[in-house]
Protein backbone atom coordinates (compact mmCIF):
# COMPACT_ATOMS: atom_id res chain seq x y z
CA UNK A 1 0.00 0.00 0.00
CA UNK A 2 1.38 3.57 -0.79
CA UNK A 3 2.15 6.06 1.82
CA UNK A 4 1.22 9.48 1.00
CA UNK A 5 4.54 11.40 -0.77
CA UNK A 6 5.66 14.59 1.14
CA UNK A 7 5.00 17.86 -0.54
CA UNK A 8 8.36 19.77 -2.14
CA UNK A 9 7.90 23.30 -1.53
CA UNK A 10 10.51 24.61 -4.43
CA UNK A 11 7.32 23.02 -6.69
CA UNK A 12 5.52 25.51 -8.18
CA UNK A 13 2.36 24.71 -8.67
CA UNK A 14 2.01 28.10 -11.06
CA UNK A 15 4.86 26.73 -12.89
CA UNK A 16 3.60 22.83 -13.25
CA UNK A 17 0.49 24.22 -14.93
CA UNK A 18 -1.52 23.64 -12.04
CA UNK A 19 -1.63 19.72 -12.40
CA UNK A 20 -1.10 17.40 -9.10
CA UNK A 21 -0.62 14.01 -8.63
CA UNK A 22 -3.35 12.43 -6.42
CA UNK A 23 -2.00 13.67 -2.57
CA UNK A 24 -1.97 17.27 -4.36
CA UNK A 25 1.56 17.39 -5.11
CA UNK A 26 2.27 19.95 -8.44
CA UNK A 27 3.45 17.54 -11.27
CA UNK A 28 4.83 19.20 -14.63
CA UNK A 29 2.98 17.16 -17.24
CA UNK A 30 3.89 19.45 -19.99
CA UNK A 31 6.71 17.52 -21.20
CA UNK A 32 7.00 13.68 -23.00
CA UNK A 33 5.03 12.21 -19.95
CA UNK A 34 2.20 13.78 -21.42
CA UNK A 35 0.24 10.98 -23.71
CA UNK A 36 -0.71 13.83 -25.77
CA UNK A 37 2.70 15.21 -25.77
CA UNK A 38 4.28 11.65 -25.86
CA UNK A 39 6.19 11.52 -29.31
CA UNK A 40 5.57 14.08 -31.87
CA UNK A 41 3.71 13.45 -35.96
CA UNK A 42 1.32 11.83 -37.76
CA UNK A 43 2.83 8.48 -37.71
CA UNK A 44 3.08 8.50 -33.45
CA UNK A 45 -0.55 8.68 -33.72
CA UNK A 46 -1.46 6.58 -36.80
CA UNK A 47 0.89 3.87 -35.36
CA UNK A 48 0.37 4.32 -31.71
CA UNK A 49 -1.01 1.69 -29.03
CA UNK A 50 -1.99 4.10 -26.21
CA UNK A 51 -5.39 3.48 -25.32
CA UNK A 52 -6.04 7.01 -24.54
CA UNK A 53 -5.07 8.08 -28.11
CA UNK A 54 -6.86 5.67 -29.75
CA UNK A 55 -9.55 6.92 -27.64
CA UNK A 56 -8.99 10.21 -28.83
CA UNK A 57 -8.96 8.92 -32.61
CA UNK A 58 -12.40 7.48 -32.13
CA UNK A 59 -13.69 10.88 -30.39
CA UNK A 60 -12.92 12.52 -33.58
CA UNK A 61 -14.28 10.18 -35.54
CA UNK A 62 -17.70 9.24 -34.32
CA UNK A 63 -17.67 13.39 -33.68
CA UNK A 64 -17.54 13.44 -37.45
CA UNK A 65 -20.24 10.56 -38.13
CA UNK A 66 -22.35 12.62 -35.49
CA UNK A 67 -21.98 16.11 -37.44
CA UNK A 68 -23.05 13.76 -40.93
CA UNK A 69 -25.66 11.89 -39.04
CA UNK A 70 -27.49 14.94 -37.81
CA UNK A 71 -26.77 16.68 -41.07
CA UNK A 72 -29.07 14.12 -42.64
CA UNK A 73 -31.32 14.87 -39.56
CA UNK A 74 -32.21 18.70 -40.16
CA UNK A 75 -32.49 17.94 -43.75
CA UNK A 76 -35.55 15.09 -43.04
CA UNK A 77 -36.96 17.30 -40.64
CA UNK A 78 -37.08 20.67 -42.97
CA UNK A 79 -38.37 18.46 -45.52
CA UNK A 80 -40.95 17.20 -43.29
CA UNK A 81 -41.75 20.97 -42.09
CA UNK A 82 -44.84 21.05 -45.12
CA UNK A 83 -46.52 18.38 -47.00
CA UNK A 84 -45.98 20.05 -50.08
CA UNK A 85 -42.67 19.75 -52.57
CA UNK A 86 -41.87 23.16 -51.55
CA UNK A 87 -38.24 22.29 -53.30
CA UNK A 88 -39.81 22.01 -56.89
CA UNK A 89 -42.65 24.29 -56.50
CA UNK A 90 -45.39 21.63 -56.76
CA UNK A 91 -48.57 21.40 -55.23
CA UNK A 92 -50.04 18.53 -53.30
CA UNK A 93 -48.28 15.51 -53.40
CA UNK A 94 -44.53 15.19 -53.46
CA UNK A 95 -42.60 14.47 -56.94
CA UNK A 96 -41.06 11.48 -57.31
CA UNK A 97 -37.69 12.77 -57.47
CA UNK A 98 -38.29 14.26 -54.23
CA UNK A 99 -39.19 11.65 -52.34
CA UNK A 100 -36.46 9.25 -54.13
CA UNK A 101 -33.94 12.03 -52.30
CA UNK A 102 -35.62 11.58 -48.46
CA UNK A 103 -35.94 8.02 -48.63
CA UNK A 104 -31.52 8.22 -49.34
CA UNK A 105 -31.27 11.14 -46.62
CA UNK A 106 -33.20 9.14 -43.88
CA UNK A 107 -31.10 5.83 -45.10
CA UNK A 108 -28.15 7.72 -44.50
CA UNK A 109 -29.03 9.24 -41.51
CA UNK A 110 -30.18 6.19 -39.81
CA UNK A 111 -27.43 3.96 -40.94
CA UNK A 112 -24.37 6.53 -39.88
CA UNK A 113 -26.64 7.36 -36.42
CA UNK A 114 -26.29 3.75 -35.36
CA UNK A 115 -22.97 1.94 -37.00
CA UNK A 116 -21.13 4.86 -36.72
CA UNK A 117 -21.74 6.95 -34.30
CA UNK A 118 -24.18 5.28 -30.84
CA UNK A 119 -22.94 1.73 -31.30
CA UNK A 120 -19.19 2.87 -31.06
CA UNK A 121 -19.36 6.02 -29.14
CA UNK A 122 -19.08 5.50 -25.67
CA UNK A 123 -17.36 2.06 -25.86
CA UNK A 124 -14.97 3.46 -28.39
CA UNK A 125 -13.72 6.84 -26.43
CA UNK A 126 -15.06 6.55 -22.62
CA UNK A 127 -14.43 2.77 -22.59
CA UNK A 128 -11.09 2.90 -24.58
CA UNK A 129 -9.94 5.59 -22.35
CA UNK A 130 -11.14 4.56 -19.04
CA UNK A 131 -11.55 0.93 -18.71
CA UNK A 132 -7.79 0.06 -18.24
CA UNK A 133 -7.42 3.08 -15.90
CA UNK A 134 -9.73 1.62 -13.91
CA UNK A 135 -8.22 -1.34 -13.27
CA UNK A 136 -4.85 0.16 -13.06
CA UNK A 137 -3.37 -0.96 -16.00
CA UNK A 138 -0.93 0.74 -18.59
CA UNK A 139 -2.96 0.05 -21.58
CA UNK A 140 -5.84 -2.50 -22.63
CA UNK A 141 -5.11 -6.32 -22.60
CA UNK A 142 -3.73 -6.43 -26.65
CA UNK A 143 -3.17 -2.47 -27.48
CA UNK A 144 -2.43 -3.74 -31.18
CA UNK A 145 -6.00 -5.66 -31.15
CA UNK A 146 -7.11 -1.99 -30.13
CA UNK A 147 -5.38 -0.53 -32.48
CA UNK A 148 -6.90 -2.89 -35.25
CA UNK A 149 -10.18 -2.45 -33.85
CA UNK A 150 -9.97 1.46 -34.73
CA UNK A 151 -8.92 0.99 -38.20
CA UNK A 152 -11.82 -1.67 -39.11
CA UNK A 153 -14.05 1.04 -37.51
CA UNK A 154 -12.17 3.55 -40.07
CA UNK A 155 -12.05 1.32 -43.22
CA UNK A 156 -16.22 0.42 -42.80
CA UNK A 157 -16.76 3.88 -42.60
CA UNK A 158 -14.92 4.57 -45.67
CA UNK A 159 -16.83 1.58 -47.33
CA UNK A 160 -20.35 2.79 -46.38
CA UNK A 161 -19.81 6.54 -46.89
CA UNK A 162 -19.00 5.13 -50.44
CA UNK A 163 -22.35 4.99 -51.11
CA UNK A 164 -22.50 9.29 -51.15
CA UNK A 165 -20.81 8.34 -54.48
CA UNK A 166 -22.39 5.88 -55.96
CA UNK A 167 -25.92 6.70 -56.29
CA UNK A 168 -26.94 6.65 -53.01
CA UNK A 169 -28.65 4.44 -50.79
CA UNK A 170 -32.79 3.67 -49.99
CA UNK A 171 -32.99 0.76 -48.22
CA UNK A 172 -33.11 2.07 -44.72
CA UNK A 173 -30.69 1.22 -41.97
CA UNK A 174 -32.15 -2.01 -41.18
CA UNK A 175 -31.49 -3.03 -45.23
CA UNK A 176 -34.62 -5.17 -45.02
CA UNK A 177 -34.66 -7.67 -47.84
CA UNK A 178 -36.29 -8.27 -50.65
CA UNK A 179 -35.50 -3.97 -51.54
CA UNK A 180 -31.89 -4.63 -50.35
CA UNK A 181 -31.60 -7.09 -53.18
CA UNK A 182 -33.61 -5.54 -55.43
CA UNK A 183 -32.69 -2.08 -55.27
CA UNK A 184 -30.15 -0.29 -57.95
CA UNK A 185 -28.75 1.99 -55.00
CA UNK A 186 -25.49 1.10 -53.86
CA UNK A 187 -26.74 -1.35 -51.16
CA UNK A 188 -23.53 -3.73 -51.77
CA UNK A 189 -20.92 -1.29 -50.57
CA UNK A 190 -23.81 -0.35 -47.57
CA UNK A 191 -23.71 -3.98 -46.72
CA UNK A 192 -19.96 -4.70 -46.97
CA UNK A 193 -19.02 -1.46 -45.10
CA UNK A 194 -21.32 -2.55 -42.12
CA UNK A 195 -20.00 -5.99 -42.22
CA UNK A 196 -16.28 -4.42 -41.46
CA UNK A 197 -17.54 -1.91 -38.76
CA UNK A 198 -18.93 -5.27 -37.06
CA UNK A 199 -15.64 -6.28 -36.44
CA UNK A 200 -14.28 -3.13 -35.11
CA UNK A 201 -17.38 -3.65 -32.23
CA UNK A 202 -16.04 -7.42 -31.67
CA UNK A 203 -12.00 -6.79 -31.07
CA UNK A 204 -13.34 -3.68 -28.89
CA UNK A 205 -15.50 -6.72 -26.90
CA UNK A 206 -12.94 -9.24 -26.64
CA UNK A 207 -10.10 -6.54 -25.56
CA UNK A 208 -12.41 -4.96 -22.58
CA UNK A 209 -13.35 -8.67 -21.31
CA UNK A 210 -9.25 -9.75 -21.28
CA UNK A 211 -8.93 -6.84 -19.45
CA UNK A 212 -10.97 -6.98 -17.18
CA UNK A 213 -9.90 -10.68 -16.26
CA UNK A 214 -6.33 -10.13 -17.05
CA UNK A 215 -5.09 -6.99 -15.95
CA UNK A 216 -7.17 -6.51 -12.91
CA UNK A 217 -5.17 -6.41 -9.87
CA UNK A 218 -5.54 -8.57 -6.73
CA UNK A 219 -6.92 -6.27 -4.38
CA UNK A 220 -9.68 -5.41 -6.61
CA UNK A 221 -12.62 -7.95 -6.53
CA UNK A 222 -15.18 -8.04 -8.70
CA UNK A 223 -17.07 -5.80 -6.44
CA UNK A 224 -14.47 -3.42 -6.21
CA UNK A 225 -14.93 -2.53 -10.39
CA UNK A 226 -16.47 0.53 -10.95
CA UNK A 227 -19.96 -0.01 -12.66
CA UNK A 228 -18.81 1.56 -15.71
CA UNK A 229 -16.80 -1.43 -16.30
CA UNK A 230 -19.53 -3.91 -15.47
CA UNK A 231 -21.37 -2.16 -17.85
CA UNK A 232 -18.86 -2.34 -20.48
CA UNK A 233 -18.26 -5.97 -19.67
CA UNK A 234 -21.80 -6.85 -20.18
CA UNK A 235 -22.01 -4.87 -23.68
CA UNK A 236 -19.04 -6.90 -24.53
CA UNK A 237 -20.44 -10.18 -24.22
CA UNK A 238 -23.38 -9.18 -26.43
CA UNK A 239 -20.49 -7.76 -29.13
CA UNK A 240 -19.07 -10.82 -29.47
CA UNK A 241 -21.71 -13.31 -29.53
CA UNK A 242 -24.68 -11.15 -31.50
CA UNK A 243 -22.53 -9.33 -33.64
CA UNK A 244 -21.28 -12.02 -36.21
CA UNK A 245 -25.08 -13.08 -36.86
CA UNK A 246 -25.73 -9.70 -38.45
CA UNK A 247 -21.99 -9.76 -40.26
CA UNK A 248 -22.74 -13.34 -41.91
CA UNK A 249 -26.14 -11.72 -42.80
CA UNK A 250 -25.30 -8.50 -43.91
CA UNK A 251 -22.34 -11.08 -46.30
CA UNK A 252 -25.59 -13.23 -47.06
CA UNK A 253 -27.13 -10.43 -48.60
CA UNK A 254 -24.01 -9.16 -50.53
CA UNK A 255 -23.73 -12.55 -52.42
CA UNK A 256 -27.45 -12.62 -52.76
CA UNK A 257 -26.93 -9.23 -54.73
CA UNK A 258 -23.65 -10.02 -56.38
CA UNK A 259 -23.93 -13.80 -57.05
CA UNK A 260 -27.88 -13.88 -57.70
CA UNK A 261 -28.12 -16.98 -55.13
CA UNK A 262 -31.92 -17.54 -53.57
CA UNK A 263 -31.68 -16.82 -49.60
CA UNK A 264 -33.87 -13.53 -48.81
CA UNK A 265 -35.12 -13.21 -52.20
CA UNK A 266 -38.49 -14.88 -52.73
CA UNK A 267 -38.09 -14.48 -56.35
CA UNK A 268 -35.54 -16.59 -56.14
CA UNK A 269 -36.49 -19.31 -53.76
CA UNK A 270 -35.69 -17.21 -50.45
CA UNK A 271 -37.93 -15.82 -47.43
CA UNK A 272 -37.50 -12.20 -46.43
CA UNK A 273 -38.76 -13.07 -42.99
CA UNK A 274 -35.95 -15.17 -42.47
CA UNK A 275 -33.61 -12.00 -42.56
CA UNK A 276 -35.67 -10.24 -39.60
CA UNK A 277 -35.47 -13.27 -37.40
CA UNK A 278 -31.34 -12.47 -38.59
CA UNK A 279 -31.09 -8.82 -38.31
CA UNK A 280 -33.14 -8.84 -35.23
CA UNK A 281 -31.56 -11.23 -32.88
CA UNK A 282 -28.34 -9.04 -33.24
CA UNK A 283 -30.48 -5.82 -33.59
CA UNK A 284 -32.04 -6.23 -30.50
CA UNK A 285 -29.05 -7.17 -28.42
CA UNK A 286 -27.34 -4.26 -30.45
CA UNK A 287 -30.04 -1.77 -28.15
CA UNK A 288 -28.36 -3.20 -25.33
CA UNK A 289 -24.67 -2.88 -26.94
CA UNK A 290 -25.93 1.45 -27.20
CA UNK A 291 -27.65 1.83 -23.79
CA UNK A 292 -25.75 -0.36 -21.66
CA UNK A 293 -22.26 1.97 -21.55
CA UNK A 294 -24.90 4.76 -20.88
CA UNK A 295 -26.12 3.41 -18.03
CA UNK A 296 -22.55 2.18 -16.86
CA UNK A 297 -21.54 6.55 -17.62
CA UNK A 298 -24.83 7.88 -15.23
CA UNK A 299 -23.88 5.46 -12.10
CA UNK A 300 -20.53 6.97 -12.04
CA UNK A 301 -21.87 10.48 -12.61
CA UNK A 302 -24.84 10.50 -10.19
CA UNK A 303 -22.80 8.69 -7.06
CA UNK A 304 -20.24 11.32 -7.21
CA UNK A 305 -22.01 14.24 -7.98
CA UNK A 306 -24.65 13.34 -5.06
CA UNK A 307 -21.92 12.73 -2.64
CA UNK A 308 -23.15 9.71 -2.07
CA UNK A 309 -22.02 5.66 -2.02
CA UNK A 310 -24.09 4.13 -4.79
CA UNK A 311 -27.21 2.57 -3.71
CA UNK A 312 -27.51 -1.09 -4.52
CA UNK A 313 -24.62 -1.55 -5.61
CA UNK A 314 -24.57 -5.39 -6.74
CA UNK A 315 -28.33 -5.40 -7.90
CA UNK A 316 -27.09 -2.33 -10.45
CA UNK A 317 -24.01 -4.66 -11.38
CA UNK A 318 -25.83 -7.78 -12.20
CA UNK A 319 -28.93 -6.02 -13.86
CA UNK A 320 -26.50 -5.38 -16.46
CA UNK A 321 -25.63 -8.70 -16.80
CA UNK A 322 -29.73 -9.49 -16.82
CA UNK A 323 -30.06 -6.93 -19.56
CA UNK A 324 -27.37 -8.79 -21.23
CA UNK A 325 -28.99 -11.68 -20.96
CA UNK A 326 -32.86 -10.38 -22.22
CA UNK A 327 -31.55 -8.84 -25.00
CA UNK A 328 -30.74 -12.63 -26.48
CA UNK A 329 -34.41 -13.79 -26.62
CA UNK A 330 -36.46 -10.70 -26.81
CA UNK A 331 -36.14 -10.14 -30.65
CA UNK A 332 -39.45 -11.11 -31.70
CA UNK A 333 -41.49 -8.53 -30.52
CA UNK A 334 -40.23 -6.78 -33.80
CA UNK A 335 -41.54 -8.94 -35.72
CA UNK A 336 -45.62 -9.21 -34.44
CA UNK A 337 -46.97 -8.10 -37.74
CA UNK A 338 -44.88 -10.73 -39.57
CA UNK A 339 -47.03 -13.43 -39.81
CA UNK A 340 -44.82 -15.78 -36.76
CA UNK A 341 -47.46 -17.93 -34.68
CA UNK A 342 -49.79 -16.28 -31.92
CA UNK A 343 -48.16 -18.19 -29.40
CA UNK A 344 -44.44 -17.20 -30.28
CA UNK A 345 -46.26 -13.21 -30.37
CA UNK A 346 -47.49 -13.57 -26.83
CA UNK A 347 -43.98 -15.27 -25.27
CA UNK A 348 -41.67 -12.38 -26.76
CA UNK A 349 -44.52 -10.20 -25.53
CA UNK A 350 -43.83 -11.22 -21.95
CA UNK A 351 -39.89 -11.80 -22.11
CA UNK A 352 -40.16 -8.29 -23.48
CA UNK A 353 -42.18 -6.55 -20.86
CA UNK A 354 -39.63 -8.35 -18.12
CA UNK A 355 -36.58 -6.31 -20.04
CA UNK A 356 -38.79 -3.71 -17.37
CA UNK A 357 -37.64 -5.06 -14.26
CA UNK A 358 -33.70 -4.73 -14.91
CA UNK A 359 -34.11 -1.42 -16.20
CA UNK A 360 -36.43 -0.06 -13.50
CA UNK A 361 -33.66 -1.39 -11.16
CA UNK A 362 -31.36 1.06 -12.34
CA UNK A 363 -33.31 3.66 -12.30
CA UNK A 364 -34.71 3.40 -8.62
CA UNK A 365 -31.13 2.76 -7.26
CA UNK A 366 -29.74 6.30 -9.10
CA UNK A 367 -32.84 8.03 -7.50
CA UNK A 368 -32.30 6.71 -4.07
CA UNK A 369 -28.20 7.69 -4.19
CA UNK A 370 -29.69 10.83 -5.30
CA UNK A 371 -32.38 11.14 -2.32
CA UNK A 372 -30.57 13.22 0.67
CA UNK A 373 -27.70 13.87 -1.30
CA UNK A 374 -25.37 16.40 -1.61
CA UNK A 375 -26.26 17.01 -5.50
CA UNK A 376 -23.95 19.28 -7.33
CA UNK A 377 -26.16 20.64 -10.68
CA UNK A 378 -22.97 20.68 -12.90
CA UNK A 379 -23.03 19.96 -15.97
CA UNK A 380 -22.32 15.87 -16.02
CA UNK A 381 -25.04 15.79 -13.33
CA UNK A 382 -27.51 17.69 -15.98
CA UNK A 383 -26.73 15.43 -18.76
CA UNK A 384 -27.17 12.28 -16.24
CA UNK A 385 -30.34 13.61 -14.69
CA UNK A 386 -31.66 14.05 -18.03
CA UNK A 387 -30.48 11.04 -18.88
CA UNK A 388 -33.10 9.39 -16.36
CA UNK A 389 -36.11 11.66 -17.40
CA UNK A 390 -35.34 10.60 -20.98
CA UNK A 391 -34.72 7.01 -20.12
CA UNK A 392 -38.00 6.41 -18.18
CA UNK A 393 -40.26 7.94 -20.82
CA UNK A 394 -38.34 5.25 -23.50
CA UNK A 395 -38.56 2.70 -21.34
CA UNK A 396 -42.11 2.75 -20.22
CA UNK A 397 -43.43 3.63 -23.97
CA UNK A 398 -41.11 0.64 -24.96
CA UNK A 399 -44.13 -1.30 -22.67
CA UNK A 400 -46.75 -0.51 -24.92
CA UNK A 401 -45.16 -1.60 -27.99
CA UNK A 402 -43.68 -4.88 -26.27
CA UNK A 403 -47.73 -5.25 -25.56
CA UNK A 404 -48.93 -7.73 -28.60
CA UNK A 405 -52.47 -5.84 -28.95
CA UNK A 406 -51.09 -2.36 -28.42
CA UNK A 407 -48.14 -3.01 -30.76
CA UNK A 408 -50.63 -3.78 -33.67
CA UNK A 409 -51.74 -0.36 -33.99
CA UNK A 410 -48.59 1.68 -32.81
CA UNK A 411 -46.21 -0.50 -35.29
CA UNK A 412 -44.37 0.89 -38.02
CA UNK A 413 -45.62 4.50 -36.96
CA UNK A 414 -44.08 7.93 -35.33
CA UNK A 415 -44.79 6.05 -32.03
CA UNK A 416 -41.76 4.10 -32.63
CA UNK A 417 -40.11 6.73 -33.56
CA UNK A 418 -40.03 8.76 -31.15
CA UNK A 419 -40.03 5.60 -28.66
CA UNK A 420 -36.69 4.75 -30.16
CA UNK A 421 -34.79 8.24 -29.76
CA UNK A 422 -35.60 8.10 -26.62
CA UNK A 423 -34.08 5.40 -25.61
CA UNK A 424 -31.66 4.84 -27.91
CA UNK A 425 -30.47 8.15 -29.53
CA UNK A 426 -31.71 10.58 -26.62
CA UNK A 427 -30.39 8.47 -23.57
CA UNK A 428 -26.99 7.11 -25.37
CA UNK A 429 -26.28 10.76 -26.49
CA UNK A 430 -27.08 12.49 -23.35
CA UNK A 431 -24.49 10.05 -21.18
CA UNK A 432 -22.13 10.14 -23.89
CA UNK A 433 -22.22 14.11 -23.51
CA UNK A 434 -22.36 13.67 -19.81
CA UNK A 435 -19.42 11.62 -19.82
CA UNK A 436 -17.42 13.56 -21.75
CA UNK A 437 -17.83 16.38 -19.59
CA UNK A 438 -16.78 14.18 -16.45
CA UNK A 439 -14.01 12.99 -18.25
CA UNK A 440 -12.88 15.93 -20.20
CA UNK A 441 -10.99 17.52 -17.37
CA UNK A 442 -9.21 13.27 -17.30
CA UNK A 443 -8.79 13.52 -21.09
CA UNK A 444 -7.36 17.17 -21.32
CA UNK A 445 -6.24 18.52 -18.70
CA UNK A 446 -8.47 21.84 -19.43
CA UNK A 447 -11.49 22.59 -18.00
CA UNK A 448 -14.03 23.48 -19.78
CA UNK A 449 -16.43 26.78 -18.99
CA UNK A 450 -19.48 26.11 -15.94
CA UNK A 451 -22.20 28.32 -17.51
CA UNK A 452 -22.18 27.40 -21.17
CA UNK A 453 -21.93 23.75 -20.07
CA UNK A 454 -25.20 24.03 -17.99
CA UNK A 455 -26.85 26.30 -20.67
CA UNK A 456 -26.08 24.12 -23.74
CA UNK A 457 -27.62 21.07 -21.74
CA UNK A 458 -30.84 22.62 -20.92
CA UNK A 459 -31.09 23.74 -24.50
CA UNK A 460 -30.29 20.10 -25.90
CA UNK A 461 -33.10 18.79 -23.55
CA UNK A 462 -35.91 21.47 -24.45
CA UNK A 463 -34.50 20.87 -27.95
CA UNK A 464 -34.41 16.80 -27.75
CA UNK A 465 -37.72 16.51 -26.03
CA UNK A 466 -39.52 18.99 -28.56
CA UNK A 467 -38.49 17.12 -31.53
CA UNK A 468 -39.65 13.99 -30.25
CA UNK A 469 -42.17 13.83 -27.51
CA UNK A 470 -44.90 15.26 -29.65
CA UNK A 471 -43.93 12.51 -32.06
CA UNK A 472 -45.62 10.18 -29.84
CA UNK A 473 -49.12 11.76 -30.38
CA UNK A 474 -48.07 11.51 -34.14
CA UNK A 475 -47.86 8.22 -33.86
CA UNK A 476 -50.56 7.40 -31.65
CA UNK A 477 -53.36 9.18 -33.95
CA UNK A 478 -51.61 7.26 -37.27
CA UNK A 479 -48.89 9.05 -38.70
CA UNK A 480 -46.42 6.20 -40.38
CA UNK A 481 -42.86 6.36 -40.18
CA UNK A 482 -40.61 6.50 -43.29
CA UNK A 483 -42.80 8.46 -45.20
CA UNK A 484 -41.98 11.43 -47.04
CA UNK A 485 -45.43 12.95 -47.48
CA UNK A 486 -48.16 13.19 -44.97
CA UNK A 487 -52.36 14.13 -44.65
CA UNK A 488 -53.17 17.58 -43.65
CA UNK A 489 -53.90 16.41 -40.12
CA UNK A 490 -50.43 15.77 -39.76
CA UNK A 491 -48.74 18.79 -40.34
CA UNK A 492 -48.72 21.07 -36.66
CA UNK A 493 -46.90 17.59 -35.63
CA UNK A 494 -43.90 18.58 -38.28
CA UNK A 495 -43.69 21.73 -37.28
CA UNK A 496 -43.18 21.53 -33.63
CA UNK A 497 -40.94 18.40 -34.44
CA UNK A 498 -38.93 20.21 -37.02
CA UNK A 499 -39.04 23.57 -34.94
CA UNK A 500 -37.43 21.44 -31.59
CA UNK A 501 -34.90 19.83 -34.16
CA UNK A 502 -33.72 23.03 -34.70
CA UNK A 503 -33.43 24.22 -31.13
CA UNK A 504 -31.69 20.91 -30.49
CA UNK A 505 -28.92 21.86 -33.19
CA UNK A 506 -28.29 25.27 -31.45
CA UNK A 507 -27.59 23.12 -28.13
CA UNK A 508 -25.53 20.74 -29.79
CA UNK A 509 -23.39 23.30 -31.47
CA UNK A 510 -23.16 25.47 -27.55
CA UNK A 511 -21.71 22.03 -26.86
CA UNK A 512 -19.04 22.30 -29.63
CA UNK A 513 -17.66 25.26 -28.88
CA UNK A 514 -17.38 24.69 -25.12
CA UNK A 515 -15.01 21.79 -25.96
CA UNK A 516 -13.28 23.76 -28.50
CA UNK A 517 -13.28 26.75 -26.23
CA UNK A 518 -11.72 24.72 -23.24
CA UNK A 519 -8.83 23.19 -25.51
CA UNK A 520 -7.86 26.84 -26.29
CA UNK A 521 -8.65 28.97 -23.00
CA UNK A 522 -9.27 26.83 -20.17
CA UNK A 523 -7.70 26.58 -17.40
CA UNK A 524 -5.90 23.91 -16.27
CA UNK A 525 -7.11 21.13 -14.18
CA UNK A 526 -6.29 19.45 -11.21
CA UNK A 527 -5.92 15.62 -11.06
CA UNK A 528 -9.62 15.05 -9.58
CA UNK A 529 -12.05 17.63 -9.86
CA UNK A 530 -14.85 15.81 -8.48
CA UNK A 531 -13.99 14.18 -5.92
CA UNK A 532 -13.87 10.55 -7.48
CA UNK A 533 -13.04 7.81 -6.02
CA UNK A 534 -12.21 5.44 -9.15
CA UNK A 535 -8.57 4.79 -10.17
CA UNK A 536 -8.44 6.78 -12.88
CA UNK A 537 -8.56 10.07 -11.07
CA UNK A 538 -5.02 9.17 -9.07
CA UNK A 539 -3.66 9.59 -12.33
CA UNK A 540 -2.25 13.42 -13.72
CA UNK A 541 -4.40 15.15 -15.97
CA UNK A 542 -3.92 14.86 -18.86
CA UNK A 543 -2.24 11.26 -17.54
CA UNK A 544 0.99 10.47 -18.36
CA UNK A 545 2.05 8.16 -21.17
CA UNK A 546 1.81 5.05 -18.84
CA UNK A 547 -1.12 6.60 -17.04
CA UNK A 548 0.63 5.64 -13.48
CA UNK A 549 3.61 6.96 -11.97
CA UNK A 550 3.04 4.16 -8.99
CA UNK A 551 0.18 1.69 -8.79
CA UNK A 552 -3.33 3.52 -8.13
CA UNK A 553 -4.87 2.89 -4.24
CA UNK A 554 -8.04 0.43 -5.25
CA UNK A 555 -10.67 1.22 -2.98
CA UNK A 556 -14.57 0.97 -2.66
CA UNK A 557 -14.78 3.25 -5.93
CA UNK A 558 -17.88 4.62 -4.32
CA UNK A 559 -16.44 5.56 -0.82
CA UNK A 560 -15.35 9.63 -1.32
CA UNK A 561 -14.16 9.70 2.33
CA UNK A 562 -10.76 9.62 1.57
CA UNK A 563 -10.45 12.89 -0.31
CA UNK A 564 -10.25 16.99 0.57
CA UNK A 565 -11.31 19.82 -1.05
CA UNK A 566 -8.36 22.13 -2.04
CA UNK A 567 -9.58 25.67 -2.76
CA UNK A 568 -6.41 26.52 -4.15
CA UNK A 569 -6.32 24.17 -7.24
CA UNK A 570 -10.20 24.01 -7.32
CA UNK A 571 -10.16 20.33 -7.07
CA UNK A 572 -9.54 17.53 -4.19
CA UNK A 573 -6.56 15.70 -3.16
CA UNK A 574 -6.16 12.37 -0.59
CA UNK A 575 -6.36 13.02 2.74
CA UNK A 576 -2.78 11.37 4.66
CA UNK A 577 -5.17 9.31 6.59
CA UNK A 578 -6.85 7.86 3.23
CA UNK A 579 -5.99 4.51 4.67
CA UNK A 580 -7.87 4.15 7.48
CA UNK A 581 -10.91 6.10 6.00
CA UNK A 582 -11.41 4.70 2.63
CA UNK A 583 -12.67 1.25 4.30
CA UNK A 584 -15.23 -0.80 1.85
CA UNK A 585 -18.96 0.03 2.57
CA UNK A 586 -21.01 -3.45 2.68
Amino acid sequence: MLAPQPRDPSTDLEAAGGHTDQWGNPVDVSGTNNYITYGKGFLSWALTIDHKRIALMYLVGVLAAFFLGGTMAIVLRTMLLTNSDFAAGAEGLKSVEYLKFYNQAFTIHGAVMVFMFIIPAIPGVIGNFALPMMVGAKDVAFPKLNLMSFYCWLVGSIMFLIVLTQGGLDTGWTFYTPYSIQTTTAATWAVMGAFVLGFASILTGVNFIATVHMLRPASQGWFRLPLLLWALYATAIIQILATPVLAITLLLVAAERTLGVGIFDPALGGDPVLFQHFFWFYSHPAVYIMILPALGVVSEIVSVFSRKHIFGYKFIAFSSLAIALFGFIVWGHHMFTSGQSWLLNALFSLVSMSVAIPSAVKVFNWLATMYRGRIRLDTPMLYAMGFIWLFTIGGLTGLFLASLSVDIHFHDTYFVVAHFHYVMVGSTLFAFIGGLYYWWPKMFGKGYDEYWGRIGAIVVFLGFNLTFFIQFLAGSLGMPRRYGDYADEFQVYHIVSTIGSYVLTVGLFIVLFNWIWSLWKGKAAPANPWGANTPEWQSTSPPEHANFKTAPIITDPYCFDGWAYREDIDGYVMRDDYEERSVPRH
